[in-house]
């Protein structure tokens, strides 16, 4: 199960306007609860928890929360477009405007790595953030994340913008 099984343009939410870390996050948890049927406390506990650890921002402006849940059966991949970066605590000390999140059922952890480096191979290069900036819609969101996640993205993909 890879993302391109995972992401639609069903998980894609734009210009999002929580104006800080913890407004994101109830943000997420509402949205991955109607999807899941999970609670909303339950998951936002898990994402605080997590977020805890360390920071989850990925630097460039995008940031990566994520956790395992147990009582999850089925993965959920969200992405959000801020409105406005918000303060994420990143290294770089970039604020965030580009989020994704995961929540892996804790029962089949053996995909949440390969997604989640699909997820990052799809983040790495400064051109695909300015083409998820700028996207106009969910399905335009959904075809920039599968085609720059690939595994052999950047080697004579698709031609660069200009």
């Amino acid at each position: 199960m890879g993302l391109s099984d995972l992401f639609s343009a069903a998980d894609v939410i734009l210009d999002a306007s929580p104006t800080n870390k913890a407004g994101l996050f109830e943000l997420l948890a509402t949205e991955a609860a109607e999807r899941t049927g999970l609670s909303r406390p339950e998951i936002l506990g898990a994402l605080e928890a997590r977020e805890k650890l360390g920071s989850t921002a990925l630097g460039k402006g995008a940031a990566l929360p994520h956790a395992e849940l147990r009582p999850a059966e089925t993965p959920v991949v969200l992405f959000v477009r801020l409105r406005r970066p918000i303060d994420f605590d990143a290294r770089d000390e970039e604020p965030v405007d580009l989020v994704f999140l995961v929540l892996w059922p804790a029962a089949i952890r053996k995909g949440l790595l390969p997604v989640m480096s699909e997820i990052c191979r799809a983040l790495r290069e400064p051109q695909a953030l300015r083409r998820l900036r700028r996207a106009a819609t969910p399905e335009d969101i959904v075809q920039l994340v599968h085609g720059a996640a690939a595994p052999d993205a950047g080697r004579g993909g698709a031609p660069e913008e200009t």
